[in-house]
């Protein structure tokens, strides 16, 4: 797949005010933090060294002030840009009159350690056909911009130097510098090739060199990156009739991975809007439990257990201890180092991507209860238990901990699924997943005859059960609906067939399911709920919701619809940009909104082509 826009200045430009189109980007990344690139060729987000540290560039969030790493043909040329197959790399192809060359960028990952490494950006420059000339442009702006920083150059090689980070670049062309910023002009012809290296030299470099990237290194190092990436995805199982698609959400998901805990991000990015120009703008940086159980369950699917032991652990630690009164067990996300500190804050200096202002850093939704969270993370260990290898002890002491607590506080309003800021309500989706947190671990406890209070426990789960069926369905819409005595149709209740709550063919569960394909989709894409009618405290509007559109395709395969969930999949796949990366969200004109990529999405992805292929044979 490949995307081919005009060239960055050209009459027709993908270029609006300066940026990119979300779309018009590929990922990469060394399981630590990751870097967008633009077809344009330029790294436009890149935070070091992890995901949720400060940017370094960030021009995707303010043209201007937001700094870049710009690398592109210095004369028009159209641009192509793939994945090396079956890997993380990520290559951009400059096509001009008088010559062909690409740029390879990665980071280097060798593999899986622990240990704190140095973080390396490298972006390889060669020369395929005739001669084409470049330039560069590496104009970093530390701290999301906030802080003044000085450049030093002595040969090939440049210090960049804040308060709080330094970095180091290394070139195989002459290079130029202001002071503040490094540029170079090159020429090259076919076979030949240029490298720059970004290392980050941490706080206190002052007299630290760069750590030299000669074109023999570059290529070892290349050769390295692709073997870490095909050697992890040949343990897929997947062999299906979308295994390109299924094959890059999971490198994907992996990309989203922060090896040193192994917590899932939920996306690489902050403050991408969910409508231009709207304030329904979130940082995705951290591990919603929620989206990492679910990550969980995709990677099991597809035969990665190694990721989802990591995951446990990771969760593991963040409830150890007494639980919180109020929350429970588990907050509803946590840092990548499982602090629960998020504290959030705009950025008032950066005017946020084409002008959608604030930009949050941080994300205040922690301080929310979100009940559904118990049922995704006690289904995730379930399958683990399943698929993966026996949970410990101690594992089931905490799975425990949390039904019993749950057994005391599920019949309460809390925030929901989609993280409403307009006050808690009796969301019909956290019932239900309080439902499947309590059943599978009566499911559980049953297959390996482990000590549970299971009247107890089953006495809970039947009166959540009547619950939802007397005052989650809605006589009137006939149809499963948002909140309880409500009329509000809402697309989480996509998700009972799903979570076996419900058969995918009882009468009310198909009434449901065409009350949402008449209100809620619009061409195989589906709304998360109208806010008209179901006020979520913010302004402006937002776009479908992609993880609810792959829901809905799962929901009606589950049905025995596979035409209709198979063509509903394959439109869905119409919308993937050039590299197969989807954001959060699509637009009315099929364009890419929020965060991107997102994990939601990918996972969701990856359950829906699983069980769409095997049920059509």
């Amino acid at each position: 797949m490949a995307f081919e826009p005009t060239g960055p200045g050209e009459p027709g430009s993908a270029l609006s005010d300066g940026y990119l189109p979300v779309a018009e980007h590929g990922l990469i990344g060394d399981l630590r933090t990751a870097a967008l690139v633009g077809t344009d060729g330029t790294i436009d987000w890149y935070c070091c060294p992890r995901f949720d540290s400060p940017s370094v560039f960030a021009s995707i969030l303010d043209s201007e002030r937001g700094g870049a790493f710009e690398l592109a043909a210095d004369v028009p040329a159209r641009t192509r840009q793939f994945y090396f197959p079956d890997t993380n790399v990520l290559i951009t192809r400059f096509f001009a009159a008088d010559g062909v060359a690409e740029i390879q960028d990665f980071m280097p990952v060798v593999d899986e350690s622990r240990e704190g490494g140095r973080h390396r950006l490298i972006r390889r420059v060669i020369c395929v056909r005739g001669t084409l000339p470049f330039t560069a442009r590496i104009a970093p702006r530390f701290n999301y911009g906030a802080d003044e920083h000085t450049a030093r150059l002595r040969g090939h090689e440049a210090v960049f130097q804040s308060p709080t980070l330094s970095l180091g670049l290394t070139s195989t062309v002459s290079l130029d510098c202001d002071g503040r910023d490094v540029t170079g002009r090159f020429k090259l012809v076919e076979g030949e090739s240029a490298v720059f290296a970004l290392d980050h030299l941490g706080t206190d470099s002052a007299d630290y060199d760069p750590k030299v990237c000669p074109q023999g290194e570059a290529e070892e190092e290349f050769g390295e990156t692709v073997r870490f990436w095909r050697s992890w995805l040949h343990q897929s199982k997947y062999h299906g009739r979308w295994r390109e698609m299924v094959h890059r959400s999971a490198l994907v998901l992996k990309l989203l991975t922060y090896a040193p805990t192994g917590a899932f991000v939920a996306a690489p990015t902050t403050s991408l809007p969910e409508g231009i120009g709207g304030e329904r703008n979130w940082d995705y940086r951290y591990v919603w439990v929620r989206d990492a159980a679910f990550c969980v369950y995709a990677m099991l699917r597809l035969g990665f257990t190694s990721e989802a032991e990591a995951f446990m652990g990771f969760l593991s630690a963040c409830s150890a201890g007494p639980p919180d009164p109020v929350f429970g067990p588990l907050q509803i996300m946590y840092g990548i180092d499982g602090r629960r500190e998020l504290p959030e804050s705009e950025l008032p200096y950066l005017e946020g991507y084409l002008g959608s202002a604030p930009v949050r850093v941080g994300n205040a939704a922690t301080s929310q209860l979100q009940l559904d969270i118990y049922g995704a993370l006690i289904d995730s260990v379930y399958l683990y238990d399943k698929w993966g290898r026996p949970i410990s002890s101690d594992h089931w002491e905490q799975v425990g901990a949390v039904v019993d607590w749950l057994c005391d506080h599920w019949d309460q309003p809390d925030e929901g699924v989609w993280e409403s800021r307009g006050g808690r309500r009796d969301f019909v989706y956290a019932r239900l997943m309080c439902w499947v947190a309590i059943e599978r671990a009566i499911r559980l406890a049953n297959r390996r005859g482990l000590p549970a209070d299971l009247t107890r426990w089953q006495r809970n789960r039947d009166a959540i059960y009547r619950q939802i069926m007397r005052r989650g369905w809605s006589r009137q819409r006939q149809a499963f609906v948002q909140q309880l005595d409500g009329d509000v149709l809402d697309a989480s209740v996509l998700m009972m067939p799903l979570a076996k709550f419900v058969s995918p063919t009882d009468p009310k569960w198909l009434a449901t399911l065409d009350a949402l394909t008449s209100d809620l989709v619009s061409d195989s894409l589906v709304y998360r709920y109208d806010p008209g009618v179901s006020p979520d405290g913010l302004r402006g509007t937002e776009g479908t919701f992609s993880i609810c559109s792959f829901w809905y395709v799962e929901a009606l395969t589950r049905a025995g619809r596979t035409e209709q969930a198979r063509l509903a999949f394959e439109k869905m796949l119409t919308y993937a940009n050039h590299v197969g990366l989807y954001a959060e969200e699509i637009g009315r004109t099929g364009e890419q909104l929020g965060n991107f990529p997102q994990a939601f999405t990918h996972l969701s992805l990856i359950s829906a082509a699983f069980n769409l292929d095997r049920a059509l044979g």
